[in-house]
Formats: structure tokens, C-alpha cells, sequence
């Protein structure tokens, strides 16, 4: 790769974000809580099942 080439795609990357407002920012807070939530649930679920068929027997 070409380093200079590399800095200029940083700086072009730099130009045109913007920080998001507070709408957007709570937005994104939202789908990332409920995205660990889910992978917490499914991971709960997962040893809460096994728990039971090993102590079953």
C-alpha cells in the first residue's frame, strides 16, 4: 500500500464525518443496548437450558 495514498484516505475520511446529534447518537445507544441485550438473552438461554438437562441426570 502506498502511505501517502493511505494518509490522503484518512484525511478525506476526517472531511466528511461529523458528529452525530442527539437524535441519532441515542438512536444508535439504543440498537447497541438491545443488540447485547439479545446476544445476554440467547447466551442465558443457552446455560439455563443446559443447566437443566445436566442436573437431570
Amino acid at each position: 500500500m502506498n502511505p501517502r495514498q493511505t494518509l490522503k484516505n484518512m484525511a478525506n475520511t476526517m472531511k466528511m464525518a461529523r458528529k452525530p446529534d442527539r437524535d441519532e447518537y441515542s438512536q444508535h445507544l439504543r440498537l447497541v443496548l438491545v443488540g447485547i441485550a439479545g446476544v445476554g438473552a440467547i447466551g442465558f438461554t443457552i446455560q439455563f437450558v443446559f443447566s437443566v438437562i445436566t442436573f437431570g441426570r
